[in-house]
């Protein structure tokens, strides 16, 4: 059979297959990313039918998911929130940075899987998968609430972090000099401050660009100019999320609502093959024995996630109900976590990481949507309790 029809017939069995596991999730009422994930385990390698041919099209998919969701994130604030956020609640991200590096790091010291383990167990506890919350945020409707700014400062912080961060871990992973390493850093800084300052003081200029009353150009301007501004960010070892995130709070008042009503079925689309190729990436086969210490390293995650979220909501005045949904809302781990195991596989840091953070991701990718939709009512009753 033709290689072209074979990926039509497997993408388009995967789309329908997510429909269906959406209406059922609709059905049940909860979110359907679990549903998702499970989907990708059983179309992967060592699934009950992995998947041929389309694989490198669903990848390609998955990484234009997290663009589209991080933009549409973006616009829904304006860049002088932003920067009052980050400002207010940098205490906070260090509390996080602290709290959630940690329980990696003590894991694989005491695995004795050494200090480069022990650096890349740090990255892997540590970041909140930003494509999982804001389809979390979106999905319960809590974007519109006095919590979120805080949630998407403290994400923002997080892949600010990673900036520093994954240059850091590559150059112990290839064994290269201080300054080399130094230098690395320096363009991953400067890149963000320079897409910053832009989205800062030129942000009127890049709406006149962008602002059309034609609602195809409008989206083909605002794709491109994410995708560029995204891959440029990418290139210069910063994450695409953060560069879509801030061509997203670059725009702002009826162009950004305009824009958002155009991006949200593109988005929801290329969000759910992310969420799919994600679960491609894991063998079931290889979870199974570190199940359990990967368990235990995701429950002590929640704990510490939760307590995050709730000290940074409480500082910005914000009632209980709002500091559970916080704490939840960054349970979530996802795509910079398998980017940072994946590295230090490659590198050979030891055999049994790559397997341990798949698990600890899995649980939390599918646990976070779950427990957010869970506690809900819960959360519901603390307010009016409250009032």
């Amino acid at each position: 059979m033709h290689h072209t029809a074979i990926v039509f017939l497997e993408f388009g069995a995967v789309l329908l297959g997510l429909g269906i596991l959406g209406a059922l999730a609709l059905r049940g009422g909860i979110s359907p990313i679990p549903l998702y994930l499970i989907a990708g385990l059983a179309f992967g390698t060592g699934g009950v039918l992995p998947l041929a041919t389309s694989t490198d099209f669903l990848e390609i998919g998955s990484e234009l998911g997290v663009v589209l969701l991080l933009l549409t994130l973006g616009l829904e604030y304006n860049a002088d929130e932003l920067v009052t956020s980050l400002t207010s609640n940098a205490r906070a991200g260090i509390v996080d940075l602290v709290l959630n590096a940690a329980p990696g790091a003590i894991c694989a010291l005491l695995l004795g899987w050494g200090p480069v383990a022990a650096v890349a167990m740090a990255g892997v506890t540590y970041a909140t998968s930003s494509g999982i919350t804001a389809k979390v945020l979106s999905d319960l409707g809590w974007i519109g609430n006095r919590e979120t700014p805080t949630v998407l400062s403290l994400l923002v912080f997080e892949d600010l972090t990673m900036a520093v961060y994954l240059p850091v871990l590559t150059t112990l992973l290839a064994g290269l000099s201080f300054v080399q390493g130094a230098v690395s850093v320096g363009i991953a800084l400067l890149t963000v401050s320079v897409v910053l300052v832009v989205a800062l003081r030129f942000g009127r200029f890049i709406e006149a660009f962008v602002s059309s009353p034609n609602s195809e150009v409008l989206l083909l301007k605002v794709v491109g100019l994410a995708l560029l501004v995204a891959g440029l960010a990418q290139q210069l070892q910063v994450s695409a999320a953060v560069g879509a995130f801030l061509v997203g709070i670059a725009l702002s008042g009826q162009l950004a609502e305009d824009a958002h009503a155009l991006l949200a079925p593109l988005r929801d689309l290329f969000a759910a093959v992310f969420f799919v190729f994600f679960g491609l990436q894991t063998d079931p086969a290889k979870i199974l024995p570190v199940a359990g210490l990967a368990a235990l390293l995701a429950l002590v995650s929640m704990i510490t996630k939760l307590l995050t979220g709730m000290y940074a909501a409480r500082r910005a005045g914000i009632a209980k109900a709002g500091q559970a949904r916080a704490g939840i809302a960054l349970i979530p781990r996802g795509e910079f976590n398998i980017v940072i195991a994946g590295l230090a596989v490659g590198a050979g840091v030891h055999p049994d990481l790559g397997a341990l953070a798949a698990a600890y991701v899995l649980i939390l990718a599918a646990f976070g949507p779950l427990a957010a939709k869970l506690v809900q009512p819960f959360i519901t009753a603390i307010a009016k309790r409250a009032a």
